[in-house]
């Protein structure tokens, strides 16, 4: 069992940058993402993390731009975004499984069995 809480969800301004934080009640050799959904769209996986050999992986959408990235010694997971634009907006979460990815599967919803509650983004022009 893994609780996952996130937090650093804001609203910012086009071009502005907002760093995630996933509090994880452990981080072992976990698959780890990132998700978002936003209002009438499905859930978008937009970057994940292998913790046991960091592979990452991250969406055509924010390649480039967003940054997933972890600190172990504080069980904790980021997800820098930098250059956010209004598609952005979302209520982002945080996902985990101890089943080992580094592929595809990373990205995927169903890859994954412990989520946060979210923590809401919004980039207004």
């Amino acid at each position: 069992q893994v609780h996952l809480l996130e937090s650093g969800g804001g609203s910012v301004q086009v071009g502005g940058s907002l760093k995630l934080t996933c509090q994880a009640s452990r981080i072992g050799a976990d698959s780890m993402a990132w998700f978002r959904r936003a209002p009438g769209k499905e859930r978008e996986g937009v970057a994940g993390l292998q913790t046991a050999d960091g592979t990452r992986l991250y969406a055509a959408s924010v390649k480039g731009r967003f940054t997933i990235s972890q600190d172990n010694a504080k069980n904790e997971l980021y997800l820098q975004m930098n250059n956010l634009k209004p598609e952005d907006s979302a209520m982002y979460y945080c996902a985990a499984d101890p089943r080992y990815y580094v592929d595809y599967r990373l990205l995927r919803h169903d890859s994954y069995n412990f989520w946060g509650q979210g923590t809401q983004v919004t980039v207004s022009s």
